[in-house]
C-alpha cells in the first residue's frame, strides 16, 4: 500500500499533509514539486490539472485538494482518529477548516507572514499596508475559531482534530512575524492551544526549515513559497 505525496515541502498545505500522515503513522515517499516552477513536469500536471499542491497517489488512487487528502488518510488507513464522530462536533471541524482556509490563510500567509518575514528576508520589498491589513483580518479569524472551540486542550476536545491540524502550520507562520506573534499573544485560548501542538511530534518534525533566496525566482509578486503552495 505504497504512499506517495507529491507538493513543495515550504507550502502550508503539503505541511497540512504530511502532519497527518505523521499523526496517523503512515510511511510515505515526498516528491518535491514546485508548483511555481517554470517547467512544472508534465506527469504531475496530468495528475493536478490546476498545477496547485498537494497531490496524494496511493496504490494508483490519485487524489488532490488537502481537505479531501487528509479525510481519505485518516478514514482509509489505521491509526488514532482524527475526526469526531459526533455529528455536531464533525460540523465544527469543517466549520474551523473553512474559516482558515476561506478567511484566514491570505491575510496570516501573504500578507503578516510574506511582507515581514519573507520578502525582507530575500531582499524584496514589503509593504506596511499589507500587513497592517493582515493583522486586522487576522483578529477576526483568530476571534472566530476560538468562539466555536472549547475550552480544554484541542480546538474541539482533548486530543486532536484534522482541525488542529489543518490551523497549526498557519499559526506557524503567523507566530514568526513579530505582527502575528503580537495578535496571537492576544488570544490567550489560541496562544495556549499553540503552546501544546507546536510541540507534538508530527508539527516538529515535519517543519520545512528556511528557504534561501533562490526561491524568489520565477515566483508570482506576493508570493511566499515557505508558507504557499495552496490547496
Amino acid at each position: 500500500m505504497a504512499v506517495q505525496l507529491y507538493g513543495f515541502r515550504f507550502s502550508v498545505y503539503v505541511r497540512i499533509a504530511r502532519i497527518t500522515l505523521a499523526e496517523k503513522g503512515i510511511a510515505y515517499t515526498l516528491h518535491e514539486v514546485n508548483p511555481f516552477a517554470a517547467d512544472v513536469p508534465a506527469d504531475y500536471v496530468g495528475m493536478h490539472p490546476f498545477q496547485r499542491v498537494p497531490t496524494l497517489v496511493h496504490d494508483g488512487f490519485i487524489l488532490y485538494e488537502t481537505a479531501a487528502i487528509t479525510r481519505y488518510l485518516d478514514e482509509a488507513f489505521e491509526g488514532p482518529t482524527l475526526q469526531p464522530t459526533a455529528a455536531r462536533q464533525r460540523a465544527r471541524m469543517a466549520q474551523i477548516t473553512g474559516i482558515i482556509d476561506n478567511y484566514g490563510y491570505w491575510p496570516m500567509v501573504r500578507q503578516v507572514f510574506s511582507h515581514s518575514v519573507f520578502r525582507p528576508r530575500i531582499g524584496a520589498p514589503a509593504n506596511q499596508a499589507e500587513i497592517d491589513a493582515g493583522v486586522a483580518a487576522t483578529e477576526r479569524v483568530l476571534t472566530a475559531i476560538e468562539a466555536v472551540s472549547v475550552q480544554s486542550g484541542y480546538l474541539l476536545g482533548t486530543s486532536p482534530t484534522l482541525a488542529d491540524i489543518h490551523l497549526a502550520p498557519m499559526i506557524s507562520c503567523l507566530d514568526a512575524a513579530p505582527e502575528g506573534h503580537a495578535v496571537l499573544a492576544r488570544h490567550e485560548r489560541l496562544s495556549e492551544w499553540w503552546e501544546v501542538v507546536r510541540e507534538r511530534r508530527s508539527v516538529v518534525a515535519t517543519e520545512p526549515g528556511t528557504p534561501g533566496p533562490e526561491l524568489h525566482l520565477n515566483l508570482p509578486t506576493g508570493t511566499a513559497p515557505i508558507c504557499d503552495g495552496h490547496h
